[in-house]
Parts: structure tokens; sequence; C-alpha cells
């Protein structure tokens, strides 16, 4: 401290403008922050003023650990990109993409399951099943959507885009499969996840202006929705423009022909792992 007071004073001298510098003080058990002005008031004379600022110090903390709360728990609801996208404006945020890939999974036998259970146990098997899909999203530099019940929906390519949507979806989807099993191995549980994908254009925004919520909206989401509920427990449902774009990558069932509700008749298929060829994906650097 005494060293700051030197400099400051040798430079108000030599410039003739006023020094400025903060610092921190131990007297007994209290930690005071203090901000000194030395001004220069001749050749070889300075004044010196010193403010206890310790009171605004706190307060300025308390404001920073505060904000930062905040924008934690925001991060817990939106995708980073439009959190600080919200920081810039206050209007509201939609964007179209035109290359996405939407998933839907659901819980197979959860209800049934829920209804013979304690509500700890319902909350607890839940929670178990969709923090390991979190982690999965996590692990692809992939973005929750949202969950609805036992549903859980997820995209790649938004809100960043990413030329490997549909790939990265892929190996999502065959990881969900493996989590469900693990989970029903720690709960003694029999349940099974059907996943149903999709890509194509998507509009992404938000909506609602209190419990507000980043969602997605367009014709591949439904496609999205319908092969999940039109799918069959225990595996991935795809349609055939999905398989022709990952056919060369992973190994697919052909299921036929289907009625699909909205969407008339649809040839699909069960995604049932990597091609032979084909290493296990790490996400990249950028991601």
């Amino acid at each position: 401290i005494a060293a700051a007071y030197q400099r400051a004073t040798r430079d108000a001298l030599d410039s003739q403008k006023t020094q400025t510098f903060g610092y921190q003080l131990l007297i007994g058990d209290r930690v005071g922050h203090y901000e000194a002005r030395v001004v220069s008031s001749g050749t070889d004379e300075v004044i010196m003023v010193v403010r206890d600022v310790t009171t605004r110090h706190l307060a300025e903390e308390a404001l920073r650990i505060e904000k930062e709360g905040a924008e934690q728990i925001l991060l817990n609801i939106l995708p980073r990109a439009i959190v600080e996208e919200l920081k810039r404006s206050s209007g509201s945020i939609s964007h179209r993409f035109d290359a996405a890939t939407v998933l839907f999974a659901d819980l197979v036998g959860f209800t049934a399951a829920a209804s013979t259970l304690p509500p700890a146990e319902v909350v607890a098997t839940l929670n178990d099943i969709f923090s390991a899909f979190d982690a999965i999203a996590d692990r692809h530099g992939l973005e929750k959507i949202k969950t609805i019940g036992d549903a859980y929906m997820a995209v790649a390519g938004v809100p960043t885009p990413r030329p490997d949507h549909q790939e990265t979806i892929a190996e999502m989807a065959l990881g969900l499969l493996q989590a469900v099993e693990r989970v029903n191995l720690t709960h003694g549980t029999d349940l099974a996840v059907r996943v149903g994908i999709h890509s194509g254009p998507v509009v992404a925004g938000i909506i609602g202006s209190r419990k507000f919520a980043y969602d997605l909206w367009g014709d591949t989401v439904n496609t999205a929705s319908r092969m999940e509920s039109h799918g069959v427990s225990g595996r991935v449902h795809v349609d055939h423009s999905t398989y022709l774009a990952l056919r060369t990558r992973y190994r697919f069932e052909p299921r036929g022909t289907i009625e699909v509700k909205g969407l008339g008749k649809m040839s699909t298929y069960f995604l049932t792992g990597r091609a032979s060829h084909t290493p296990e994906r790490s996400p990249s650097i950028t991601e």
C-alpha cells in the first residue's frame, strides 16, 4: 500500500493529474476496501484523500453474485446464444433454421409404473432418466428444448447451425436406449423409450413474457413427433429422408409403409446402430 502511495505521489507530481487507486486493508477480523486520490498541490506537495468504500464494494459484490445467479437460472432454461441475445434486445426473438434435426422420446410404461410407486420414487426415477438424457445432449452439443410429463424433446442445429445435425441426433437417440437400460438396473424398473427423429427447416423462438420458453415450430417438428408416436417401444423410428441421409454411416431395419396420422402413407425405418466401419463419434473442439 505504501508503494502504491509512493507511485501515485510521483505520478501526480510529474503529470499534474489526479491519481486514483484502490486497496484492501485488514484491521482485526474486518477487511476494509478503500479508494485513494492523490492530487498535486504544488511542485513538491500532494493532497491525499482516502474514502472507505467497503459498503459500496459489498453492495456491488452482492449485485454481481445475484446477477450471476439469475443468469445461471436463465442458462438452465434457455440456450446460451439466446440468453446473450436477450441481453442485447428487449424485443421478441425468432429465427428460421433451414437444416435441423428434431428428436422426440417418450417413456413407454412410465404412466402405469408411476401409479404403483410412491411419489418420491416416481420423481427420483424420472429425474435419473432425464438427467441421463441431459448428459447425453450436453456430450454431443445438442439443445434440450423441453420435457412434457414423461416425454423429452431435443434438437441439433438450433440455435447454432451445424452440418452434422443428423449424425449427432442419431448418436443421442442410440444413447437414450442405453440410458434407460441403465436406469432400469438401478431402480428395478422395466421401462423402455420410444424415439422418433426427423430433419428439415424449423422456426425457433421465445414464447411468453413471464414463464417464457424456447420452442420450435414447423412441419419438421410435427413429423418428428409422429415418428415417435407411431414408433415401437425400444426402437428409434425415422422417415425415408433421414434414412437416406444416414444410411452410409448407420444400420437400419426397414419397417415398410405405414399410415401416419396427418401425413398419409410413409416408408419408415428403425435405426439400429452404427455401420460396422463407422467409429464412435466424438464431439469436435467447436462444440
